[in-house]
Parts: structure tokens; sequence; C-alpha cells
């Protein structure tokens, strides 16, 4: 397919379209799951860093997640008022918040196991080649944050 130079390539042809909107079709897929567990996908995101890693400073949550801290506030409250994280100051350094998982956040992690067979049986792939193809787009993802300033690649 020939790419028109004097404007940008139809949607179709550009591989940020496909990503973004795969990103959405697999958020389609995961809602009504996520709304079983009261759960937006954004919280989701936040549960699955702390599951990895209990006790983290909400910079750290940020930096994981590749967003400014400021945007998570609002909704680790939210998280917080549902009972599934305690937000309290570190004694060591008063002006950071660390995130620990209540009992009922650490009980969604196994609730939230369906996620993951969702979306093998709505991809119709195997658990290896969505394995690649997600090696795949990590390494596309760290080698666009190398030429981004101040901006790392989130873990």
């Amino acid at each position: 397919m020939a790419i028109e130079r004097s404007g940008p390539p139809p949607l179709e042809a550009q591989l940020c379209y496909s990503i973004y909107s795969a990103g959405i079709a697999i958020q389609r897929i995961y809602k009504p799951l996520l709304d079983g567990l009261g759960l937006t996908y954004p919280q989701y995101l936040v549960l699955n860093v702390l599951w990895r890693e209990d006790g983290q400073s909400v910079g750290a949550i940020a930096e994981a997640l590749a967003l400014e801290s400021s945007t998570l506030t609002p909704m680790l409250k939210r998280l917080e008022a549902a009972g599934l994280v305690n937000r309290t100051r570190n004694p060591q350094s008063e002006r950071q918040v660390l995130l620990t998982l209540t009992d009922q956040g650490r009980a969604l992690k196994s609730k939230a196991g369906c996620l993951g067979q969702a979306m093998l049986e709505a991809s119709q792939q195997s658990p290896s080649a969505l394995a690649e193809l997600n090696g795949h787009i990590r390494n596309l993802r760290d080698t666009i944050y190398t030429h981004i300033d101040g901006w790392q690649a989130p873990a």
C-alpha cells in the first residue's frame, strides 16, 4: 500500500491507531468482568501494581503506570473509600503517601483471574502467542520511551 506523502496515512495504516483501538477492544472485553468486581479499568491497573508489590508510594505507582501522581490521587481516594487500599503517610517522609492493600483488596486478585481467560477466549490466541505479542509491544514501547525526555518506560 502506497502512503500518501502530503498527509498522514489513513487510520487503518497507522500503528498508533491499531494499538489504541486494540486497547479499547480489550477494555470492552474486560468491562463487564470489572463491573462485577466493582472496578474501573484504571483502578484494576493500580491494584495490579499493588498485587505485584504491596506498600508502594503514589509516585512509584504513577511511574509504573506512566501517569502523573496528581492524575492518580482522585482514583486512589475512591479505592480507599471502597475499602480496597489504605493510604498512609510514610513515617520517613511525611510528603510521601504509601498505599497498602486491605484484605478486601488482596482478595480481588484471585477474582480478577477471569480477565486473562476472557482475553484468551476473545482473542482466539494461544497463551504463548499473546505472550510473544506482548513482548513485541513492550519492546516497541520501551524503545519509544528512550526518545522522550523526562519519561521512562513503565515497569
